[in-house]
């Protein structure tokens, strides 16, 4: 059973997924910056200041200066920026993620060799020229 498993870990579909796995969790860490540092900044700046992640709604009674303050106290709120913004993260991951595999598949097609022209055949001349000549016969 042990060498099955140690054929199974070989094969190479489980470990490219797990090199994929690996480079997709350090991508998060580069996208999460990117929304976070660059995008929610340019966003709030066309709102009017507005922060998304910090917009709820609070669901029970109190008034909180913020979304963690309702939280630390318990408070229920409906976190509707959490969510916009989450839809945003993932418009961007899905972006960035089909611009690298657009660049792959580019790249592969470019190191893919050219398929060898079919053979040329007669032309229309010489095929009515050898249909000629068996008539002829």
């Amino acid at each position: 059973m042990l060498k099955e498993f140690k054929d199974f870990i070989a094969k190479g579909n489980v470990m490219d997924m797990a090199v994929g796995i690996i480079i997709g969790a350090a991508f998060t860490a580069i996208v999460t910056s990117l929304v976070g540092d660059l995008i929610n900044p340019i966003i709030s700046l066309f709102m009017g200041g507005i922060d998304f992640a910090g917009q709820y709604t609070l669901l029970g009674e109190g008034e909180f200066a913020s979304i963690a303050a309702a939280e630390e106290a318990g408070a229920a709120v409906f976190a509707w920026g959490r969510f916009i913004m989450a839809i945003i993260n993932f418009l961007i991951i899905a972006f960035v993620v089909f611009m690298l595999v657009k660049a792959v598949n580019k790249t592969k097609k470019a190191e893919e060799p050219a398929p060898e022209p079919a053979p040329a055949g007669p032309t229309q001349e010489e095929l009515l020229a050898d249909i000629l000549a068996a008539l002829k016969k």
